[in-house]
């Protein structure tokens, strides 16, 4: 997993409505810091910035990523749309320049 980059695209895996695709981002990112297979970076966007804010579980996770090391990064136009900058708990805002370079080097793997 270190030479590919995870575009997260919403703060859930799946369109279940009943709380199930938040469950299983939470399992995939534990599984992830849990055995070591830690990717290169993580960019979210789109609702995908919704999972590090404080309000969702799965922000513990991308915050104990991130300080394993690997950088969390957040859109700064979805960060903006929602209105959330206040409320990350994990990550740091950055511009899609960012993402287009990690993408230029990097496999990427979307969730969402």
């Amino acid at each position: 997993m270190q030479n590919k980059v995870i575009l997260l695209q919403s703060d859930s895996i799946g369109d279940a409505a009943d709380g199930l695709g938040t469950t299983i981002l939470e399992t995939f990112l534990t599984v992830l810091k849990t055995e070591h297979k830690l990717p290169a970076a993580i960019f979210c966007m789109n609702r995908g910035v919704l999972a590090l804010t404080s309000n969702a579980l799965a922000s513990l996770k991308l915050a104990e990523i991130e300080a394993a090391g690997v950088p969390v990064y957040a859109c700064k136009t979805c960060v903006d749309h929602y209105g959330i900058e206040a409320e990350l708990a994990a990550g740091q805002i950055s511009g899609m320049n960012t993402f287009v370079e990690l993408a230029a080097k990097h496999a990427v793997i979307t969730l969402g």
